[in-house]
């Protein structure tokens, strides 16, 4: 669902009375200006957003109560995380500063943002890579694969998996699948600056490597060996939780045993907050930025950029069991989906995210009942904190003993690193019996009945958990998780 990023944007509307089409741009509800475009008389291309085309659901044969997966082969549990995030690299410190409802949004000082409209985000700050990746290559690379490489490398330190044990492995049975909205933007936005102010022969031979999306997966594989299933998905905000779904199916059908798997970010660059600053997505409330991500909060008025990156190691039960290592979680499942409507607004209906939450329930062998604890996609937008929310009331019905929480109230939104970043903190909710809380719920809107855990975080025994990422584009994405029971 685009809901999540949503800013309200329509596309290619044609004007009645026009020989072109023009952008009509809203805030929330309110139009606030039209830009006319030129078209040709044939080959005009529409992305505009028609109401919701009424979409046959077709119901589910009758089947039996839902069975999880039994076989040690398919089986996929969690054996190792790491992270980069505004909090830090260390996964027990991120997760107390987010049980403290602290926030991590700040002004930003890496640029001169003054004479931004938004001058604010969830940036990240006394980065090292030291001991991870060498000096050279840290001078070079773009944040983006920075932040990635040593995520990936924390996580299979985590699982027990340094070099020298890695050097005992069937290395072509591992394999990485980190993923990124925007790839190397530092690199690129450089690289364009080159062109246009000193001309082609002074672009960095680093430009193109150092800017496709592929390169956080291909990077980590170089530098541990890894030779396994190799690539990367870019879904916008839905990035990570459409890694770890592939990822999980490639353990599934016996391709890999092991894959590194997450998302990563660094857009928090002139570029790239200008860029969402075009798009009226970003919440303006520069005198308060620790006050700004405010999911389901009356007056929520859009998201805040953050970055870093989130990477989980999943392995199949019966490669975990065999070499002992250790089990934090399981991966029940998951599903993805389209809205099939608009490139940033969500479907009113809400069908794309309700199915994909079906599918992933489906997937995981799980009965809706089972489910007590959804980490939303929540990013603090008009449109979209309700869109999520209407979906899950559909699918679940009776949420009386459901928690639901946002991490980004505390570190903003990490657009392609943002689901792995939740995946963490919701295993960690698993993990320790604690949900951190939804910061900045001041006016609840009355219509969200769910226990939105605000200000002040909850003790709760997590049964099973999911964790929604939805994009621009309309990309749906659920993982299901649970504590790991023999």
């Amino acid at each position: 669902m685009a809901a999540s990023c949503s800013s309200g944007v329509l596309f290619g509307v044609r004007e009645s009375g026009s020989n072109g089409a023009f952008l009509g741009q809203f805030d929330g509800l309110r139009q606030v200006e039209k830009i006319h475009m030129p078209t040709k008389s044939h080959g005009f291309v529409s992305t505009s957003a028609p109401k919701c085309r009424t979409i046959k659901a077709m119901a589910s044969p009758a089947v039996s109560a839902p069975k999880r997966e039994k076989d040690p082969k398919k089986r996929t549990v969690i054996t190792g995380q790491g992270l980069v995030s505004v909090f830090g690299s260390d996964i027990d410190t991120f997760y107390n500063r987010l049980l403290e409802g602290e926030s991590g949004i700040t002004l930003i000082d890496r640029f001169d943002a003054s004479k931004f409209s938004v001058r604010f985000a969830g940036q990240i700050r006394g980065f090292s890579s030291k001991g991870y990746i060498d000096g050279k290559n840290d001078r070079r690379l773009d944040d983006c694969w920075r932040f990635g490489m040593v995520a990936g490398k924390k996580a299979l330190e985590d699982a027990n998996l340094g070099p020298q044990a890695l050097e005992t492995m069937d290395k072509t049975r591992i394999g990485v699948l980190v993923g990124t909205g925007m790839g190397g933007l530092t690199a690129f936005s450089t690289g364009v600056e080159s062109l246009v102010q000193k001309g082609y022969k002074k672009i960095s031979p680093f430009f193109i490597p150092y800017s496709i999306t592929n390169m956080g997966s291909a990077l980590l594989a170089i530098d541990t060996g890894l030779m396994g299933p190799n690539y990367s998905i870019s879904t916008a905000c839905a990035t990570a939780n459409y890694c770890f779904y592939a990822a999980a199916n490639h353990i599934r059908r016996g391709e890999a045993d092991i894959m590194v798997v997450g998302g990563t970010e660094a857009a928090v660059i002139p570029i790239g907050v200008g860029g969402f600053i075009a798009c009226r997505a970003l919440s303006q409330r520069n005198d308060e930025p620790h006050r700004a991500s405010r999911p389901w909060d009356k007056n929520r008025d859009g998201f805040v950029m953050g970055e870093g990156a989130g990477v989980l190691v999943m392995e199949s039960l019966e490669s975990a069991l065999k070499r002992g290592a250790p089990i934090i979680a399981e991966y029940l499942g998951g599903a993805v989906t389209c809205d099939a409507h608009h490139m940033t607004d969500p479907r009113s209906d809400g069908l794309g995210v309700s199915s994909c939450i079906t599918k992933s329930l489906e997937d995981a062998g799980v009965s809706p009942e089972e489910v007590n604890y959804v980490n939303a996609h929540a990013t603090s937008t008009l449109a979209g904190d309700l869109a999520e929310f209407n979906a899950i009331k559909k699918v679940f019905g009776n949420t009386s003993e459901m928690k639901m929480n946002g991490t980004k109230s505390m570190i903003g939104h990490g657009l392609g690193a943002a689901g792995g970043l939740e995946a963490i903190a919701t295993i960690k909710a698993i993990n320790t019996g604690w949900l951190h809380p939804t910061i900045n719920q001041d006016d609840l809107e009355p219509s969200v009945t769910i226990d939105t855990v605000p200000n002040v975080k909850k003790m709760h025994e997590v049964n099973v958990a999911i964790s929604n990422s939805f994009g621009f584009g309309g990309h749906n994405s659920v993982v299901v998780f649970a504590p790991y029971n023999p």
